[in-house]
């Protein structure tokens, strides 16, 4: 089992940060194993009604998870063109924020909260004093384009702010749009109190489901022979 450093922010026991390691190292992934995060969020909530999804898309993701919390296993996923300059661009747009706006701290690669009963997970691209936090993203300069013309936050981004804010307890994220050779895009995000309602009843149900999962898994994986894992392979 990989050993944490963490700590919880002072008067939040329900809050748990972990720290000293980077946003897609094998402890990062390891913090991360079966929990709902931010960035899934939008799998199991439906942005536009903000009611549960009911789809393909959110039943593997409910698969996924019972299956890491069973064996304590991420697997590898497809590292494509856009997520390598994702990560570069994301180191560009935090020292170029952290000069233009305000200093930003990393010292937090992963945190959550139970406060409900259950825990939900975040990866804050970088924390900002006492009271805010930085998102930031990769655009690809047609999206960078529309962002910076129509302005708000994209809607496939706004589930994910949302999740980051209720499980920090944090006042506000800056939304940070990133393309390099175009102007960088900055937007306050707030607290939405009924999209915070929304989420934690709708991740509550997620987790009922899981829990019952878990028990018939458990009674079908008794009838059958166990194996162990050979290789691990990383795909590129």
């Amino acid at each position: 089992m990989t050993a944490f450093t963490t700590f919880s922010p002072p008067g939040k026991p329900h809050i748990v940060c972990h720290a000293e390691y980077e946003q897609g190292s094998e402890q990062w992934l390891q913090a991360r194993c079966g929990l709902l995060t931010a960035s899934e969020m939008k799998l199991i909530v439906t942005e536009k009604t903000m009611k549960a999804a009911s789809n393909d898309k959110e039943r593997a993701h409910l698969y996924e998870l019972l299956a890491q919390r069973v064996t304590q296993h991420v697997e590898p996923h497809y590292i494509g063109d856009d997520m390598l300059r994702g990560h570069e661009d994301e180191v560009y747009a935090r020292l170029t924020y952290a000069e233009h706006y305000a200093p930003v701290t990393t010292d937090t690669a992963f945190m959550t909260n139970n406060r409900w009963g259950f825990t939900l997970g975040y990866s804050p691209d970088g924390l900002v004093g006492d009271d805010g936090a930085i998102e930031a993203k990769s655009r690809r300069q047609k999206l960078q384009m529309q962002t910076l013309v129509e302005g708000g936050t994209p809607p496939e981004h706004a589930m994910q702010l949302q999740t980051g804010l209720l499980v920090s307890e944090r006042q506000w994220i800056d939304y940070v749009s990133y393309s390099g050779g175009m102007p960088m895009y900055v937007h306050r995000v707030y607290p939405d109190a009924a999209v915070h309602e929304a989420i934690v009843n709708i991740a509550g149900g997620f987790e009922a489901r899981l829990a019952e999962k878990l028990k018939i898994y458990k009674e079908a994986a008794a009838r059958f022979v166990p194996t162990k894992r050979r290789v691990e392979q990383e795909m590129f």
